[in-house]
Protein backbone atom coordinates (compact mmCIF):
# COMPACT_ATOMS: atom_id res chain seq x y z
CA UNK A 1 0.00 0.00 0.00
CA UNK A 2 1.33 3.36 -0.35
CA UNK A 3 1.85 5.51 2.82
CA UNK A 4 -1.51 6.02 4.60
CA UNK A 5 -2.66 9.23 6.38
CA UNK A 6 -3.28 9.07 9.73
CA UNK A 7 -4.80 10.05 12.77
CA UNK A 8 -2.56 12.04 15.46
CA UNK A 9 -3.04 11.86 18.91
CA UNK A 10 -1.12 14.09 21.35
CA UNK A 11 -1.00 12.36 25.50
CA UNK A 12 1.40 13.20 28.16
CA UNK A 13 1.54 9.92 29.33
CA UNK A 14 0.70 6.24 27.67
CA UNK A 15 1.30 2.96 29.35
CA UNK A 16 1.24 -0.09 26.71
CA UNK A 17 -0.52 -2.80 27.55
CA UNK A 18 -3.05 -3.12 31.03
CA UNK A 19 -0.81 -5.82 32.81
CA UNK A 20 -0.50 -5.67 36.58
CA UNK A 21 2.47 -2.96 35.92
CA UNK A 22 1.01 -0.87 34.00
CA UNK A 23 -2.69 -0.52 35.51
CA UNK A 24 -0.52 0.24 39.06
CA UNK A 25 1.26 2.30 37.57
CA UNK A 26 -1.12 4.46 35.57
CA UNK A 27 -2.70 4.55 39.08
CA UNK A 28 -0.35 5.59 41.13
CA UNK A 29 0.66 8.20 38.36
CA UNK A 30 -2.62 9.17 38.74
CA UNK A 31 -3.11 9.56 42.39
CA UNK A 32 0.06 11.52 42.75
CA UNK A 33 -1.11 14.09 40.55
CA UNK A 34 -4.59 14.20 42.43
CA UNK A 35 -2.73 14.39 45.98
CA UNK A 36 -0.85 17.27 44.62
CA UNK A 37 -3.16 19.06 43.10
CA UNK A 38 -5.05 19.19 46.10
CA UNK A 39 -2.36 20.75 48.20
CA UNK A 40 -1.13 23.42 45.78
CA UNK A 41 -0.15 26.55 47.53
CA UNK A 42 -1.16 30.58 46.56
CA UNK A 43 -0.56 30.80 42.94
CA UNK A 44 0.92 27.07 41.88
CA UNK A 45 -0.74 25.98 38.88
CA UNK A 46 -2.29 22.43 39.27
CA UNK A 47 -0.60 19.68 37.09
CA UNK A 48 -2.67 18.77 34.00
CA UNK A 49 -1.30 15.39 32.57
CA UNK A 50 -3.37 13.02 29.73
CA UNK A 51 -2.66 9.34 31.26
CA UNK A 52 -3.97 6.35 28.77
CA UNK A 53 -3.40 2.63 29.04
CA UNK A 54 -3.18 0.53 25.64
CA UNK A 55 -4.58 -3.40 25.33
CA UNK A 56 -4.05 -5.34 22.55
CA UNK A 57 -6.92 -7.76 24.17
CA UNK A 58 -10.79 -7.30 23.66
CA UNK A 59 -10.93 -6.33 27.22
CA UNK A 60 -9.43 -5.86 30.38
CA UNK A 61 -7.99 -9.24 31.35
CA UNK A 62 -8.24 -11.38 28.19
CA UNK A 63 -4.64 -11.73 27.94
CA UNK A 64 -3.54 -11.95 31.16
CA UNK A 65 -2.34 -15.65 32.25
CA UNK A 66 -0.11 -16.25 35.87
CA UNK A 67 -0.21 -19.31 38.12
CA UNK A 68 -1.12 -17.98 40.07
CA UNK A 69 -0.27 -17.56 44.04
CA UNK A 70 -0.11 -13.70 44.78
CA UNK A 71 2.34 -11.98 47.18
CA UNK A 72 -0.04 -9.07 48.11
CA UNK A 73 2.73 -6.75 48.89
CA UNK A 74 2.62 -4.02 46.20
CA UNK A 75 -1.37 -4.59 46.55
CA UNK A 76 -0.92 -2.88 49.66
CA UNK A 77 1.36 -0.48 48.92
CA UNK A 78 -1.18 0.74 46.30
CA UNK A 79 -4.58 0.18 48.12
CA UNK A 80 -3.54 0.41 51.38
CA UNK A 81 -7.88 1.01 52.59
CA UNK A 82 -9.03 -1.40 49.73
CA UNK A 83 -6.53 -4.27 49.00
CA UNK A 84 -8.67 -6.52 50.53
CA UNK A 85 -11.26 -6.38 48.14
CA UNK A 86 -9.20 -7.71 45.44
CA UNK A 87 -10.95 -10.91 44.22
CA UNK A 88 -8.65 -13.36 45.30
CA UNK A 89 -9.61 -17.09 45.42
CA UNK A 90 -8.08 -17.78 49.39
CA UNK A 91 -5.62 -17.64 51.45
CA UNK A 92 -2.84 -20.46 50.75
CA UNK A 93 -3.51 -23.12 53.57
CA UNK A 94 -1.90 -26.25 52.98
CA UNK A 95 1.46 -26.45 51.27
CA UNK A 96 3.13 -29.38 49.69
CA UNK A 97 6.59 -29.96 47.39
CA UNK A 98 6.78 -33.10 45.97
CA UNK A 99 9.27 -35.25 43.80
CA UNK A 100 7.88 -37.35 41.34
CA UNK A 101 8.81 -40.60 39.95
CA UNK A 102 6.52 -42.39 37.36
CA UNK A 103 4.46 -43.77 39.88
CA UNK A 104 5.51 -42.59 42.86
CA UNK A 105 5.10 -39.05 45.04
CA UNK A 106 7.44 -38.06 47.61
CA UNK A 107 6.59 -35.36 49.78
CA UNK A 108 9.41 -33.10 50.85
CA UNK A 109 10.08 -33.28 54.95
CA UNK A 110 10.61 -29.79 55.12
CA UNK A 111 8.86 -27.29 52.97
CA UNK A 112 11.98 -25.30 50.71
CA UNK A 113 12.01 -21.73 51.89
CA UNK A 114 11.48 -20.62 48.29
CA UNK A 115 7.90 -22.45 48.38
CA UNK A 116 6.92 -20.64 51.87
CA UNK A 117 3.76 -19.20 50.81
CA UNK A 118 2.07 -18.24 54.10
CA UNK A 119 0.30 -14.99 53.71
CA UNK A 120 0.02 -15.34 50.01
CA UNK A 121 -2.89 -15.89 47.89
CA UNK A 122 -4.32 -17.72 45.43
CA UNK A 123 -5.70 -15.74 42.40
CA UNK A 124 -6.71 -15.35 39.06
CA UNK A 125 -4.70 -12.55 37.07
CA UNK A 126 -7.43 -11.99 34.95
CA UNK A 127 -9.72 -11.60 37.90
CA UNK A 128 -7.63 -8.92 39.41
CA UNK A 129 -6.49 -6.66 36.44
CA UNK A 130 -10.32 -6.64 36.08
CA UNK A 131 -10.99 -5.10 39.26
CA UNK A 132 -8.23 -2.78 39.03
CA UNK A 133 -9.21 -1.40 35.53
CA UNK A 134 -12.50 0.25 36.94
CA UNK A 135 -10.37 2.10 39.64
CA UNK A 136 -7.71 3.22 37.67
CA UNK A 137 -10.47 4.60 35.25
CA UNK A 138 -12.03 6.37 38.23
CA UNK A 139 -8.30 7.94 38.93
CA UNK A 140 -8.98 9.98 35.40
CA UNK A 141 -6.93 7.43 33.00
CA UNK A 142 -8.81 6.43 30.12
CA UNK A 143 -8.32 2.53 29.20
CA UNK A 144 -8.51 1.74 25.47
CA UNK A 145 -8.97 -1.60 24.23
CA UNK A 146 -8.12 -3.77 20.87
CA UNK A 147 -5.74 -0.94 20.40
CA UNK A 148 -2.70 -3.04 19.40
CA UNK A 149 0.51 -1.06 19.68
CA UNK A 150 2.71 -2.56 16.89
CA UNK A 151 5.34 0.04 16.60
CA UNK A 152 7.86 2.08 18.43
CA UNK A 153 7.97 5.72 17.35
CA UNK A 154 12.10 6.61 17.28
CA UNK A 155 13.86 9.70 16.26
CA UNK A 156 17.41 10.12 16.83
CA UNK A 157 17.12 7.48 19.45
CA UNK A 158 14.17 9.14 21.29
CA UNK A 159 10.79 7.55 21.81
CA UNK A 160 7.93 9.63 20.68
CA UNK A 161 5.28 7.38 21.14
CA UNK A 162 3.59 4.24 19.69
CA UNK A 163 1.61 3.57 16.48
CA UNK A 164 -1.49 1.28 16.38
CA UNK A 165 -1.80 -1.49 13.85
CA UNK A 166 -3.90 -0.91 10.77
CA UNK A 167 -7.38 -2.73 11.54
CA UNK A 168 -9.26 -4.11 7.99
CA UNK A 169 -6.09 -5.31 5.82
CA UNK A 170 -7.01 -8.82 4.47
CA UNK A 171 -4.15 -12.21 4.59
CA UNK A 172 -2.72 -10.65 0.95
CA UNK A 173 -1.77 -7.31 3.01
CA UNK A 174 -4.94 -5.45 1.00
CA UNK A 175 -7.36 -3.09 2.34
CA UNK A 176 -10.70 -4.41 2.73
CA UNK A 177 -14.00 -2.10 2.97
CA UNK A 178 -13.48 -1.70 6.57
CA UNK A 179 -10.48 -0.74 6.95
CA UNK A 180 -8.97 1.66 9.24
CA UNK A 181 -5.28 2.75 9.46
CA UNK A 182 -3.93 2.53 12.96
CA UNK A 183 -2.87 5.43 14.99
CA UNK A 184 0.46 7.51 15.90
CA UNK A 185 0.07 8.00 19.53
CA UNK A 186 2.84 10.75 20.78
CA UNK A 187 3.70 11.21 24.28
CA UNK A 188 5.82 12.65 26.75
CA UNK A 189 6.64 9.00 28.32
CA UNK A 190 5.43 5.43 26.86
CA UNK A 191 5.50 2.76 29.81
CA UNK A 192 6.50 -0.41 28.16
CA UNK A 193 4.31 -2.97 30.22
CA UNK A 194 3.46 -5.84 27.72
CA UNK A 195 3.92 -9.42 28.95
CA UNK A 196 7.29 -11.01 28.19
CA UNK A 197 9.15 -10.82 25.11
CA UNK A 198 7.26 -7.52 24.20
CA UNK A 199 6.96 -6.72 20.64
CA UNK A 200 8.10 -3.24 21.53
CA UNK A 201 10.41 -3.18 24.30
CA UNK A 202 12.26 -5.95 21.84
CA UNK A 203 12.05 -3.35 18.73
CA UNK A 204 14.04 -0.96 21.20
CA UNK A 205 15.92 -3.95 22.98
CA UNK A 206 17.09 -4.12 19.34
CA UNK A 207 17.37 -0.84 18.01
CA UNK A 208 18.68 0.76 21.40
CA UNK A 209 21.04 -1.79 22.69
CA UNK A 210 19.32 -2.16 25.94
CA UNK A 211 20.68 -5.80 26.84
CA UNK A 212 24.19 -4.68 26.40
CA UNK A 213 26.37 -6.07 28.80
CA UNK A 214 24.00 -8.60 30.55
CA UNK A 215 23.15 -11.73 30.00
CA UNK A 216 20.34 -12.97 27.78
CA UNK A 217 16.89 -13.13 28.89
CA UNK A 218 16.23 -17.04 30.21
CA UNK A 219 12.84 -17.98 29.85
CA UNK A 220 10.22 -20.81 30.54
CA UNK A 221 6.58 -21.70 28.92
CA UNK A 222 3.94 -21.91 31.62
CA UNK A 223 1.10 -24.58 30.44
CA UNK A 224 -1.99 -24.20 32.63
CA UNK A 225 -5.60 -25.94 32.56
CA UNK A 226 -8.45 -25.02 34.97
CA UNK A 227 -10.37 -27.95 35.66
CA UNK A 228 -13.84 -27.84 37.67
CA UNK A 229 -13.68 -30.97 40.27
CA UNK A 230 -15.69 -32.72 42.71
CA UNK A 231 -16.62 -31.29 45.76
CA UNK A 232 -13.80 -32.40 48.46
CA UNK A 233 -10.88 -33.12 45.82
CA UNK A 234 -8.90 -30.04 47.16
CA UNK A 235 -9.45 -27.09 49.01
CA UNK A 236 -9.51 -23.53 48.74
CA UNK A 237 -5.70 -21.76 48.81
CA UNK A 238 -3.94 -25.60 48.83
CA UNK A 239 -1.03 -25.03 47.07
CA UNK A 240 1.31 -28.21 45.64
CA UNK A 241 4.23 -27.93 43.31
CA UNK A 242 6.05 -30.73 42.11
CA UNK A 243 9.76 -31.60 40.55
CA UNK A 244 11.39 -34.37 38.81
CA UNK A 245 8.77 -36.38 36.20
CA UNK A 246 7.72 -36.24 33.72
CA UNK A 247 10.61 -33.85 32.61
CA UNK A 248 14.21 -35.20 32.66
CA UNK A 249 16.95 -34.36 34.99
CA UNK A 250 18.63 -32.21 32.68
CA UNK A 251 15.12 -29.95 31.89
CA UNK A 252 14.67 -27.11 34.20
CA UNK A 253 10.69 -26.79 35.24
CA UNK A 254 8.05 -28.25 37.49
CA UNK A 255 4.06 -28.44 38.37
CA UNK A 256 1.77 -26.52 40.16
CA UNK A 257 -1.64 -27.13 41.33
CA UNK A 258 -3.62 -24.57 43.23
CA UNK A 259 -7.40 -24.90 44.38
CA UNK A 260 -9.35 -22.03 44.07
CA UNK A 261 -13.22 -21.63 45.33
CA UNK A 262 -16.60 -23.62 43.85
CA UNK A 263 -14.35 -26.75 43.46
CA UNK A 264 -11.97 -25.12 40.69
CA UNK A 265 -8.71 -26.44 40.45
CA UNK A 266 -5.45 -24.86 38.76
CA UNK A 267 -3.08 -27.70 37.37
CA UNK A 268 -0.36 -26.69 34.98
CA UNK A 269 3.47 -27.45 34.27
CA UNK A 270 6.01 -24.99 33.21
CA UNK A 271 9.24 -25.73 31.24
CA UNK A 272 12.49 -23.78 30.71
CA UNK A 273 13.17 -22.51 27.48
CA UNK A 274 16.31 -23.77 27.68
CA UNK A 275 15.86 -27.41 27.34
CA UNK A 276 18.51 -29.44 25.17
CA UNK A 277 16.49 -32.14 23.44
CA UNK A 278 14.60 -30.61 20.28
CA UNK A 279 12.14 -33.68 20.34
CA UNK A 280 11.13 -32.37 23.97
CA UNK A 281 7.49 -31.11 23.79
CA UNK A 282 6.15 -28.94 27.17
CA UNK A 283 2.53 -29.77 25.77
CA UNK A 284 2.42 -33.49 25.44
CA UNK A 285 5.02 -33.38 28.85
CA UNK A 286 1.96 -31.45 30.73
CA UNK A 287 -0.85 -33.88 29.29
CA UNK A 288 1.37 -36.58 30.81
CA UNK A 289 1.96 -35.18 33.93
CA UNK A 290 -1.71 -35.40 34.47
CA UNK A 291 -1.73 -39.42 34.31
CA UNK A 292 0.90 -39.63 37.36
CA UNK A 293 -1.39 -41.49 40.05
CA UNK A 294 -1.28 -38.74 42.57
CA UNK A 295 -2.47 -36.05 39.91
CA UNK A 296 -5.16 -38.41 38.20
CA UNK A 297 -6.86 -38.87 41.49
CA UNK A 298 -7.11 -35.18 41.99
CA UNK A 299 -8.68 -34.24 38.73
CA UNK A 300 -10.33 -37.80 37.09
CA UNK A 301 -13.66 -37.40 36.97
CA UNK A 302 -13.70 -33.50 36.64
CA UNK A 303 -14.19 -31.20 34.30
CA UNK A 304 -11.51 -28.91 32.02
CA UNK A 305 -12.88 -25.67 31.40
CA UNK A 306 -9.98 -23.24 30.58
CA UNK A 307 -6.38 -23.45 28.83
CA UNK A 308 -3.76 -21.18 28.86
CA UNK A 309 -0.01 -20.75 27.84
CA UNK A 310 2.57 -18.02 28.26
CA UNK A 311 6.03 -17.47 28.70
CA UNK A 312 7.75 -16.41 31.79
CA UNK A 313 11.46 -14.25 32.05
CA UNK A 314 13.21 -16.52 34.26
CA UNK A 315 16.82 -15.06 33.60
CA UNK A 316 16.85 -13.08 36.85
CA UNK A 317 19.12 -9.48 37.91
CA UNK A 318 21.68 -9.95 34.80
CA UNK A 319 19.31 -10.48 32.25
CA UNK A 320 16.99 -7.59 32.92
CA UNK A 321 17.60 -5.19 30.15
CA UNK A 322 18.30 -1.27 30.67
CA UNK A 323 14.70 -0.29 31.50
CA UNK A 324 14.71 3.31 30.86
CA UNK A 325 15.75 6.20 27.74
CA UNK A 326 14.87 9.17 25.90
CA UNK A 327 11.08 8.94 26.00
CA UNK A 328 10.55 5.48 27.80
CA UNK A 329 10.40 3.54 30.98
CA UNK A 330 10.02 -0.58 30.79
CA UNK A 331 7.97 -2.29 33.65
CA UNK A 332 7.21 -5.60 34.45
CA UNK A 333 7.50 -9.18 32.73
CA UNK A 334 8.96 -6.72 29.91
CA UNK A 335 12.10 -5.69 31.93
CA UNK A 336 12.02 -9.40 33.84
CA UNK A 337 10.77 -8.66 36.85
CA UNK A 338 10.55 -11.82 38.20
CA UNK A 339 11.42 -14.62 41.02
CA UNK A 340 12.20 -17.64 39.17
CA UNK A 341 12.95 -19.30 42.51
CA UNK A 342 9.75 -18.58 44.01
CA UNK A 343 8.06 -18.24 40.74
CA UNK A 344 6.58 -15.31 41.47
CA UNK A 345 6.44 -11.73 39.34
CA UNK A 346 3.27 -10.36 40.07
CA UNK A 347 4.18 -8.11 42.72
CA UNK A 348 7.21 -7.50 41.59
CA UNK A 349 5.69 -5.67 38.21
CA UNK A 350 2.94 -3.76 40.21
CA UNK A 351 6.01 -2.28 42.07
CA UNK A 352 8.17 -1.83 39.07
CA UNK A 353 4.91 0.50 37.52
CA UNK A 354 4.87 2.27 41.30
CA UNK A 355 8.19 3.20 40.83
CA UNK A 356 7.96 3.83 36.87
CA UNK A 357 5.27 6.23 37.91
CA UNK A 358 7.13 8.25 40.51
CA UNK A 359 9.77 8.51 38.30
CA UNK A 360 7.58 10.32 36.02
CA UNK A 361 5.60 12.35 38.08
CA UNK A 362 9.44 13.97 39.63
CA UNK A 363 9.90 14.94 36.20
CA UNK A 364 7.10 16.47 35.43
CA UNK A 365 7.47 18.61 38.61
CA UNK A 366 10.43 19.72 36.95
CA UNK A 367 8.86 19.97 33.65
CA UNK A 368 11.91 17.89 32.91
CA UNK A 369 11.11 14.38 31.13
CA UNK A 370 14.71 13.74 29.91
CA UNK A 371 16.40 10.76 29.91
CA UNK A 372 18.58 12.15 32.72
CA UNK A 373 15.01 12.17 34.87
CA UNK A 374 13.73 9.19 33.63
CA UNK A 375 17.16 7.30 34.48
CA UNK A 376 15.98 7.82 37.88
CA UNK A 377 13.81 4.69 37.80
CA UNK A 378 16.74 2.66 38.03
CA UNK A 379 17.50 4.09 40.74
CA UNK A 380 14.24 3.93 42.61
CA UNK A 381 13.97 0.14 41.42
CA UNK A 382 17.90 -0.64 42.80
CA UNK A 383 16.49 1.02 46.32
CA UNK A 384 13.47 -0.55 46.56
CA UNK A 385 12.67 -4.28 47.08
CA UNK A 386 12.71 -5.62 44.45
CA UNK A 387 16.01 -5.52 43.82
CA UNK A 388 16.22 -6.61 47.84
CA UNK A 389 14.19 -9.64 46.48
CA UNK A 390 15.84 -10.85 43.28
CA UNK A 391 19.49 -9.81 44.28
CA UNK A 392 19.95 -13.24 45.91
CA UNK A 393 18.35 -15.09 43.61
CA UNK A 394 20.29 -13.57 40.74
CA UNK A 395 22.01 -16.52 39.98
CA UNK A 396 18.89 -19.23 40.24
CA UNK A 397 18.13 -20.25 36.69
CA UNK A 398 21.54 -20.00 35.74
CA UNK A 399 22.92 -22.84 38.43
CA UNK A 400 20.38 -25.13 36.30
CA UNK A 401 22.43 -24.86 33.51
CA UNK A 402 24.04 -27.93 34.44
CA UNK A 403 20.79 -30.13 35.13
CA UNK A 404 17.91 -30.33 37.80
CA UNK A 405 20.22 -31.67 40.80
CA UNK A 406 23.01 -29.35 40.44
CA UNK A 407 20.63 -26.74 40.32
CA UNK A 408 19.31 -27.29 43.45
CA UNK A 409 21.92 -27.60 45.31
CA UNK A 410 23.60 -24.12 43.90
CA UNK A 411 19.88 -22.97 45.32
CA UNK A 412 20.64 -24.32 48.72
CA UNK A 413 24.04 -23.33 48.52
CA UNK A 414 22.47 -19.43 47.26
CA UNK A 415 20.82 -19.25 50.41
CA UNK A 416 24.13 -19.46 52.61
CA UNK A 417 26.25 -17.09 50.29
CA UNK A 418 23.82 -14.37 49.38
CA UNK A 419 23.07 -15.57 45.90
CA UNK A 420 27.01 -16.21 44.53
CA UNK A 421 27.40 -19.25 42.30
CA UNK A 422 29.47 -21.76 41.25
CA UNK A 423 32.67 -21.07 42.27
CA UNK A 424 31.88 -18.27 44.56
CA UNK A 425 31.08 -16.42 41.92
CA UNK A 426 28.68 -13.10 41.70
CA UNK A 427 27.63 -13.65 38.33
CA UNK A 428 26.89 -16.41 36.69
CA UNK A 429 26.67 -15.98 32.68
CA UNK A 430 24.91 -18.06 30.40
CA UNK A 431 23.63 -18.29 27.04
CA UNK A 432 19.82 -17.91 25.25
CA UNK A 433 17.38 -20.61 25.54
CA UNK A 434 17.73 -21.54 22.18
CA UNK A 435 21.15 -21.80 21.68
CA UNK A 436 21.24 -25.17 23.89
CA UNK A 437 19.49 -26.81 21.46
CA UNK A 438 21.35 -30.07 20.68
CA UNK A 439 21.79 -31.04 16.93
CA UNK A 440 20.15 -33.96 15.89
CA UNK A 441 22.97 -34.15 13.28
CA UNK A 442 25.86 -33.89 15.89
CA UNK A 443 27.26 -36.77 17.81
CA UNK A 444 25.25 -35.85 21.03
CA UNK A 445 22.40 -35.56 18.95
CA UNK A 446 21.54 -38.50 17.35
CA UNK A 447 21.24 -40.49 20.29
CA UNK A 448 18.26 -38.25 20.73
CA UNK A 449 14.47 -39.69 20.42
CA UNK A 450 11.20 -38.41 21.03
CA UNK A 451 9.70 -39.30 24.34
CA UNK A 452 6.85 -41.71 23.97
CA UNK A 453 3.22 -40.34 22.83
CA UNK A 454 0.63 -39.31 25.03
CA UNK A 455 -2.91 -41.30 24.63
CA UNK A 456 -5.15 -38.12 24.24
CA UNK A 457 -8.69 -39.27 25.18
CA UNK A 458 -10.77 -36.31 25.53
CA UNK A 459 -11.32 -36.32 29.11
CA UNK A 460 -8.32 -36.35 31.54
CA UNK A 461 -6.07 -35.48 28.07
CA UNK A 462 -6.31 -33.21 25.24
CA UNK A 463 -4.50 -32.35 22.21
CA UNK A 464 -3.49 -29.31 21.15
CA UNK A 465 -7.10 -28.71 19.48
CA UNK A 466 -8.98 -29.33 22.30
CA UNK A 467 -6.77 -27.07 24.67
CA UNK A 468 -6.72 -24.13 22.40
CA UNK A 469 -10.89 -24.38 21.94
CA UNK A 470 -10.79 -23.80 26.08
CA UNK A 471 -8.49 -20.90 25.68
CA UNK A 472 -11.38 -18.83 24.22
CA UNK A 473 -9.07 -17.78 21.39
CA UNK A 474 -10.42 -15.98 18.49
CA UNK A 475 -8.55 -14.18 15.30
CA UNK A 476 -10.19 -12.31 12.36
CA UNK A 477 -9.10 -14.79 9.97
CA UNK A 478 -8.79 -12.31 7.08
CA UNK A 479 -5.96 -10.89 8.01
CA UNK A 480 -2.28 -11.12 7.58
CA UNK A 481 -0.16 -13.68 9.88
CA UNK A 482 0.87 -12.10 12.96
CA UNK A 483 3.84 -15.05 13.14
CA UNK A 484 6.46 -13.59 10.48
CA UNK A 485 8.91 -16.29 9.22
CA UNK A 486 12.38 -14.85 7.53
CA UNK A 487 12.93 -17.46 5.44
CA UNK A 488 10.41 -20.87 5.45
CA UNK A 489 12.87 -22.08 2.95
CA UNK A 490 15.05 -23.20 6.24
CA UNK A 491 12.48 -24.94 7.93
CA UNK A 492 11.73 -27.48 4.97
CA UNK A 493 15.45 -28.21 4.52
CA UNK A 494 17.69 -27.34 7.36
CA UNK A 495 15.95 -27.25 10.40
CA UNK A 496 13.66 -30.42 9.25
CA UNK A 497 17.34 -32.14 9.63
CA UNK A 498 19.23 -30.29 12.27
CA UNK A 499 16.54 -29.77 14.83
CA UNK A 500 13.42 -31.79 13.22
CA UNK A 501 11.15 -28.97 13.19
CA UNK A 502 10.74 -28.06 17.28
CA UNK A 503 8.09 -25.15 16.07
CA UNK A 504 6.00 -28.31 15.50
CA UNK A 505 6.50 -28.92 19.26
CA UNK A 506 7.02 -25.69 21.42
CA UNK A 507 4.09 -24.06 20.29
CA UNK A 508 1.07 -25.25 22.86
CA UNK A 509 -1.48 -24.68 20.38
CA UNK A 510 -0.70 -26.33 16.50
CA UNK A 511 -0.17 -23.21 15.37
CA UNK A 512 3.17 -24.68 12.97
CA UNK A 513 2.85 -27.69 10.61
CA UNK A 514 5.15 -28.58 8.18
CA UNK A 515 2.25 -30.04 5.42
CA UNK A 516 3.32 -31.90 1.94
CA UNK A 517 2.74 -30.12 -0.60
CA UNK A 518 3.78 -31.32 -3.95
CA UNK A 519 4.01 -28.04 -5.24
CA UNK A 520 6.90 -27.09 -2.89
CA UNK A 521 10.52 -27.54 -4.25
CA UNK A 522 11.21 -29.77 -1.49
CA UNK A 523 7.73 -31.53 -1.53
CA UNK A 524 6.84 -29.76 1.49
CA UNK A 525 5.69 -26.63 2.94
CA UNK A 526 5.73 -24.86 6.45
CA UNK A 527 1.76 -24.06 7.31
CA UNK A 528 0.96 -21.09 10.19
CA UNK A 529 -2.49 -21.86 11.84
CA UNK A 530 -2.26 -18.46 13.26
CA UNK A 531 -6.05 -18.21 14.07
CA UNK A 532 -4.75 -20.53 16.69
CA UNK A 533 -2.10 -18.70 18.53
CA UNK A 534 -2.49 -17.89 22.75
CA UNK A 535 0.13 -15.17 22.37
CA UNK A 536 2.50 -17.35 24.36
CA UNK A 537 5.52 -15.98 22.21
CA UNK A 538 7.09 -19.73 22.73
CA UNK A 539 8.30 -19.37 18.83
CA UNK A 540 9.60 -16.17 19.52
CA UNK A 541 11.76 -17.66 22.15
CA UNK A 542 12.96 -21.00 20.94
CA UNK A 543 13.14 -21.10 17.37
CA UNK A 544 16.80 -22.37 16.98
CA UNK A 545 17.30 -19.84 13.91
CA UNK A 546 15.53 -16.57 15.22
CA UNK A 547 13.99 -16.24 12.35
CA UNK A 548 10.10 -16.23 14.08
CA UNK A 549 8.77 -13.06 14.94
CA UNK A 550 6.16 -12.10 16.94
CA UNK A 551 3.99 -9.24 15.92
CA UNK A 552 0.60 -8.02 17.29
CA UNK A 553 -2.63 -9.29 15.15
CA UNK A 554 -5.32 -7.14 14.44
CA UNK A 555 -6.54 -5.56 17.73
CA UNK A 556 -8.41 -7.45 20.03
CA UNK A 557 -7.42 -11.29 18.50
CA UNK A 558 -6.45 -13.95 20.95
CA UNK A 559 -7.15 -15.54 23.66
CA UNK A 560 -9.85 -14.85 26.16
CA UNK A 561 -8.12 -15.27 29.85
CA UNK A 562 -10.82 -13.52 31.94
CA UNK A 563 -11.01 -16.60 34.54
CA UNK A 564 -7.32 -17.45 34.08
Amino acid sequence: MSEIEREVMDLDVVFVGAGPANLSGAYHLAKLIEKHNENLGEGQSPLEVEIAVLEKGKEIGSHALSGAVLDPRALKELFPDTWQDAPVEAPVGKEDVSFLTEKKAFSFPILPPAFHNHGNYVCSLGKLVKWMAPLVEEAGVDIFTEFAASEALIEDGRVLGVRTGDRGIDHHGNPKANFEPGMDIHTRVTVLGEGPRGTLAKQLEEKLDLGAGQNPQIYAIGIKEIWEVPEGRIEPGEVIHTMGWPLDTKTFGGGFLYGMQDNQFIVGLVVGLDYQNPWLDPHTEFQRMKTHPRIRKLIEGGKMTYYGAKALPEGGWFSMPKSHGDGFLIVGDSAGMLNSERLKGIHLAMKSGMLAAETIFDGLLRDDLSADTLAGYKSRVDASWIKKEMWPVRNFHQAFDKGIFAGMFQAGAGMVTGGRGWGFKNRLDTHAGHERMIDLTSPKGKGLKPAPPVAYDGKLTFDRLGDVYNSGTTHEEDQPVHLLVRDTNICVTKCVVEYGNPCERFCPAAVYEVVQDPAAATGKRLQINASNCVHCKTCDIMDPYQIITWVPPEGGGGPNYGRM
